[in-house]
């Protein structure tokens, strides 16, 4: 079978254009030297659980970077710290996540919003979302990342995963009302989530303030109770001396044991127990001074 002649004429087709017998192939642009490495980086993190390697292998290429203009393999960049991030984590060094991608980026508003999302999520995870109050603050400040797709999404981020878990409600509010990568409505559901965390809050400190106020009035019960024991103990001890005493001896230190007790509050119901036992002891004291026993003469 015969070709057709036009299509046989038809010059073939690749990249750029019809290829012509005097023009070169084009061929792909080879990978530079860092996404090789990000390539292998990955491979040790994913495939052989090598995370201290991995760490390794993109600070190699993030110092093969520096060679490379500004602005070049941003994407390449972004990966090796989404890489490096996965294997501090991995290793449970996540504290030093922070300083690793600032080391990197040198300042918290050159970070890309990719890599500032894995940093929230990470640290609300492990309860430590104070450690990136400050970046996430300056990021969202810059003029430069404000006009960025990701922008709102930060936003919201920051606030329900920073802002109100640390109790921030005054800075959350202005960051609500000052951004307008917020609609109305989301607005005011933003506005919403922090009233309730605010009475939350404040029903947190009233709890507070009524179990330590709790725990006082305990503490000074259980030293006045202490305290009693430790004078009843102290009667006891006296008791087994006042018949060997003259009568008005006794009936002196009696009183002043009753004036010591007095002094503490008497209508404490704590105290109802050893004042009925001091009647208890007066009574025995007054029978024993009536007795015919008693009434012999006392020599000092």
């Amino acid at each position: 079978m015969k070709s057709d002649p036009a299509t046989s004429a038809a010059p073939m087709r690749g990249l750029g254009g019809p290829l012509r017998s005097s023009e070169p192939v084009r061929a792909a642009p080879a990978p530079s030297a860092a996404a090789l490495l990000l390539e292998d980086a990955a491979d040790l993190l994913v495939v052989h659980l090598d995370f201290r390697a991995a760490l390794r292998t993109c600070e190699r290429a993030w110092r093969g970077l520096a060679e490379e203009p500004a602005g070049a393999c941003l994407e390449v960049k972004c990966s090796l710290c989404v890489v490096g991030i996965q294997a501090l984590a991995e290793m449970d060094r996540w504290q030093e996540v922070l300083s690793w991608v600032l080391r990197c980026y040198q300042v918290p508003e050159k970070l890309p919003p990719k890599v500032l999302e894995l940093c929230v999520l990470l640290y609300s995870k492990m309860r430590e979302p104070g450690a990136v109050l400050d970046t996430v603050s300056a990021w969202l400040q810059d003029a430069g990342n404000q006009g960025l797709p990701e922008y709102r999404a930060l936003v919201e981020l920051h606030l329900r995963r920073v802002l109100l878990p640390l109790g921030c409600l005054s800075e959350a509010e202005e960051l609500v009302a000052g951004s307008a990568a917020f609609s109305e409505e989301q607005r005011l559901d933003a506005l919403q989530a922090i009233s309730t965390a605010r009475q939350q809050q404040k029903h947190g400190q009233s709890g507070s303030e009524e179990t330590q106020k709790l725990n006082q009035e305990g503490s000074s019960s259980h030293k006045f109770l202490s305290l009693l024991t430790l004078l009843r103990q102290l009667w006891d001890s006296a008791v087994s001396h006042f018949f060997a005493l003259p009568f008005r001896k006794s009936l002196l230190a009696a009183l002043l044991l009753c004036l010591l007790v007095v002094r503490f509050d008497p209508a404490s119901p704590a105290s109802l127990p050893f004042l009925y036992k001091l009647a208890q002891i007066f009574h025995r004291i007054r029978k024993a001074v009536t007795s015919p026993l008693c009434r012999l003469p006392v020599h000092d």
